[in-house]
């Protein structure tokens, strides 16, 4: 799958996009095995957050996780012919409201793999016409092949985000 081009995704996907520089395919795979297991090895600073205001490494999970399940409905819907506009979304409100506090990063880790593995079936499934498709959400236009980079790249943004300000 070739890489999106600048006019397919709303400027704020860059920061993710620009991550993704192998087989987006490859690294969506690799990262279900990758991923949890980078989870379960933040045990010890599971409720650490590196400043007052910012997430805990659950909240952080927990928002990747929301973030896959809405970035699949989008893509979902786009390649299924949707024409309706779809909503963004409040990450801090969603995170607020979460509970993410009251779980293990175990069953992230676990939820994570299981989410993973069900959304890969259906990006394997589509074609070039189901890739070229686009809608609108967040009030911007986005294509189904960008988003499949989005959801690569999102995790290599957050793994390098929790590296750098919670591990250090």
């Amino acid at each position: 799958m070739n890489r999106p081009q600048v006019d397919e995704y709303p400027a704020w996907g860059e920061t993710y996009i620009k991550l993704v520089d192998s087989d987006v395919l490859e690294i969506l795979e690799k990262q279900v095995a990758d991923f949890s297991d980078f989870i379960n090895s933040l045990f010890d600073i599971a409720d650490y957050a590196y400043a007052p205001g910012k997430w805990t490494i659950k909240e952080l999970i927990g928002h990747i996780i929301d973030t896959e399940r809405i970035l699949i409905y989008r893509l979902t819907s786009f390649a299924r012919g949707e024409k309706q506009a779809l909503p963004g979304f409040e990450e801090d409100e969603y995170v607020a409201s979460a509970h993410f506090s009251d779980r293990s990063l175990q069953s992230f880790s676990k939820e994570f793999e299981l989410l993973r593995q069900a959304n890969l079936y259906l990006i394997r499934s589509l074609n070039d016409k189901d890739l070229a498709a686009s809608g609108t959400a967040s009030g911007r236009q986005i294509t189904v092949k960008a988003i499949v980079y989005i959801l690569a790249g999102h995790i290599m943004h957050h793994t390098a985000t929790i590296k750098d300000r919670y591990l250090h």
